[in-house]
Order: C-alpha cells, then structure tokens, then sequence
C-alpha cells in the first residue's frame, strides 16, 4: 500500500498492505488529498497511535484503522483499498467475506474470484451491512433484485437485507447526533463494540476498551488545512483548518431549522462563517482568485434560496417544536446542514434524499421490493435505510447528512459512494432541487466544499 501521502506520522509498517501505526504521532497529523493537505489535531495534545483503535483486537486482522485511515478522512478511498488489493493480492485484512465481499461466504480461492467478491468494495469503498427486518415492522421485503445472487434472494419475503454503505469518518465526532448512516447506535461505546465483534469479529469488549477507544476518537478533529490554488485556509482571516473546528461551539439543535433547539434562539441560515472575510479580498493573482472563489461558495451555501420538496422527514412533517413543516419552501443549504462550521444536522433528522429511488439505481446495487403490510402499498429502493431499524414504513430511504469537514480526503461522497466527486454531489442537488446554478456558481461550491 503505497503511503507517500500521508506526512510524518511517526512508523508505518505493513502487514498485508494494512496500515499499522506504532507510537506517539504529531498533533497536527498532516496528509496530503488531492486538494492539497488535511489536518488532525487531538485535543490530548498528541495522536496516540498505541491507542486501542490501531491495535489487534479481533481474530481476522482488522483493526478500527483497517477501514478509518487518517490520510483518507479517517475513511477509506476506493484509490486506497484498489492499492491494497494489488499489494497483497486481495490479502489485506479489509478484504474479509464476512463484510467486505459483495456476498457473505462468496468464493474467495483465485485472484480473479477474489476481485469479483470484493468488487463494490474496490469501485467505491463500500462495505457490506446484513440487517434483519424488524419483527414488528410495518413492511416485508417482498422480493431483490440481487446482481449478485446472494442467498438467500430467491427466498419470499426475504428475513434480511444486505445494504452496501461508506465507513463514516472516525473524527469530529463531538460533532455527532446520529451514529452510523441509519442512525441504529446508541452510544460511540456501543458502536465501538458492535465493531470489534462484527468487522473484526473479536470478543465483547470490556468498559475500560470502550472508553479508551472513545476518547481517542472523541478528541480528533478533521479539516482540510491548504488548497492547492486557494493556499493556506487560515490566510488573509480565513478560519479553515482543525484548530478553529476544534475550537467551534456546539450542541444538540444548536441551530436547528424547526425550533428545537434548547435556548430557544432562531435558525440562521448562515451556518457556514469560515471564509466570510474572503469576499473583500481586493488584487489579482491566483490565489486570492482561488480564495473569493471560495468565499462565494460559502455564500451560495449560506444564502442561496430555492424551493425544498419531496423530502421525507422534512416537508409535510410536524416536530415536537410545535412547527410543521410545509409541503414545499424556500430555503437554502443550511436548512439541513445547519450545524455551525460542521454541516451535518444539529439533531438527529434523518431524511429520504431519493438517492435509493429505483430511478437512481445503477447496475452493481441491488432493488428491493418492499410492501406495506396493510395497505399492500409498493416501493422499490436500493437500501430501506433507517427502517431497517425502525421497522417503519416512513423510515424507507432515510439517511442522516454527514459531517462536511474534511470532504476533499475522502470521495466517493453519499452512503453508497454514488457521486463520485464533489462535481457530482453538487450537480446532483442542482438537479434534484432545481437550483439552476450557473456554471461559475457550481465552481465556487465545489470550491468550498473542498476547502472544509
């Protein structure tokens, strides 16, 4: 695995092409991304790499940084595992069949066999989630429309699903209000241990193994730290970077949209005020281009308006705030990245995008059919989402809105790794709501997303 972009981190070594980091690292830890560079500080003053989430405690070889690396967001890159495929011939403790493979238990035995298994894996960083349909659930998987013909898919109604979803990133986590896509842990305690039983299939762990791994994630904060064409993102009174995050005012509906935040204080849309100052840059050159263009994206981000509709968990819902929420309104970016500085929703709200609509469905996912038990109602969806775990019919297609900071590290982007680039993120909202972005505009929010 090659690690040429990741700076400093005291020693690598590799086992099978899986990062294995020893000692006490820098704060800030530094990587390079194809934007330019990353930053993780910690607020323990140094990144401990004995900490137990770089430390064998499974029976198959993964560790929680297996699949969260600090030179990609604390995620996984498609680029990166494609690289570990090659160096250890499909070896590497990532390519395990109990989560890893397109199918559970899927023919391993050839390189060529072990390519095909672990093909959404290599194409977009996807790991493989079985959830069983709740008992009491208000809908049955009728029947799949499986590419990969895992079993049991020719069985009706179907007793699980497999969902294919992005490792979230294992940074800026006091930043959370829902853990995992689907939101269906309660603690980072209890995910922690979901982890080590599940991923890396290891015992229980104990409540001091807990702790000691949620501290460690707790105090990381993520950001990107320089832009190739914008430069330093703390220059000319810019507040990019980990410092000022980690520095950033946070609780639970802090700005929330629909009244729900504790103090009583009104949303404001103008979630985002990292490079505000931007804006009055006056001269030429390319970088301070590079940086009023960002500037501008920030402002579309904040300020643009368009009509929001037809999403599920939002429009046409009423809130314990007392306000309901119409079928159809004007609002911006922040009506649901409303987190200051963050971007990801200040309560937990999970929201149906329509990004597991059969219409958006591509070759290599799956389709599901699901119907309502008493109605005998339809859909069909690529992943059935947060009611995998509620067992709600409402709940189909809902996911939370993840963290922004540190975007450029770590595309593909959405729980399924469907845009590949920050481009395709921003014209798939372009396009979903109807914004009618410009050309110029378009630049500048890809600007500042990857400048996050």
């Amino acid at each position: 695995m090659a690690h040429s972009r990741l700076v400093a981190v005291a020693t690598l070594s590799v086992a099978f092409g899986a990062t294995v980091l020893t000692g006490q690292g820098p704060s800030p830890l530094v990587s390079r991304d194809a934007s330019g560079e990353l930053l993780t500080i910690s607020s323990a003053g140094t990144v401990d790499l004995t900490n137990l989430f770089f430390q064998d405690l499974g029976t198959n070889g993964r560790r929680c940084v297996t699949c969260h690396l600090p030179d990609q967001g604390w995620t996984i890159t498609p680029t990166a595992v494609q690289e570990r495929f090659e160096a250890s011939a499909g070896h590497d403790p990532i390519f395990r069949n109990n989560d890893g493979s397109n199918c559970q238990g899927a023919d391993i035995s050839t390189l060529r066999r072990r390519r095909s298994a672990f093909s959404l894996l290599l194409s977009r960083g996807l790991i493989r989630v079985g959830i069983d349909v709740p008992g009491d659930a208000e809908f049955v998987i009728e029947s799949v429309d499986d590419p990969y013909q895992c079993p049991p898919s020719f069985t009706s109604p179907l007793a699980s699903a497999s969902m294919y979803r992005r490792p979230l990133p294992a940074t800026n986590l006091p930043f959370l209000t829902a853990i995992m896509w689907d939101g269906r842990e309660p603690t980072l305690a209890h995910q922690a241990d979901d982890a080590i039983q599940g991923h890396a299939q290891g015992a229980p762990l104990t409540p001091d193994q807990q702790g000691a791994i949620v501290t460690f994630e707790t105090g990381l904060f993520t950001a990107q730290a320089a832009d190739h064409a914008a430069g330093r993102l703390t220059a000319q009174g810019g507040l990019g970077g980990a410092d000022a995050l980690s520095n950033q005012l946070f609780f639970p509906g802090i700005n929330d949209p629909v009244g729900l935040n504790p103090t009583g204080a009104p949303f404001d849309p103008r979630a985002f005020t990292i490079f505000g100052r931007w804006l009055l840059l006056k001269g030429d050159g390319r970088a301070v281009e590079a940086r009023r263009s960002v500037a501008r994206g920030e402002e579309i981000f904040d300020a643009k308006p368009f009509t929001i509709s037809g999403v599920a968990g939002l429009n046409g819902e009423s809130f314990a705030s007392g306000v309901t929420v119409p079928g159809s309104f004007s609002g911006t970016c922040t009506v649901c990245h409303d987190s200051p500085n963050v971007g990801n929703h200040s309560v937990k709200a999970p929201l149906n995008l329509g990004l597991t609509d059969a219409s958006r469905r591509t070759p290599d996912m799956p389709l599901y059919t699901l119907r309502n038990k008493t109605t005998n109602a339809t859909v069909q969806t690529t992943d059935p989402g947060r009611a995998m775990v509620t067992g709600r019919w409402a709940d189909i297609g809902k996911f939370k809105g993840p963290i922004l900071r540190g975007l450029a590290a770590r595309a593909p982007y959405f729980h399924n790794g469907f845009a590949a680039t920050l481009e395709d993120v921003v014209e798939f909202y372009d396009e979903r709501f109807s914004i009618g972005l410009t050309v110029q505009q378009k630049v500048d929010l890809v600007a500042f997303l990857r400048s996050l």
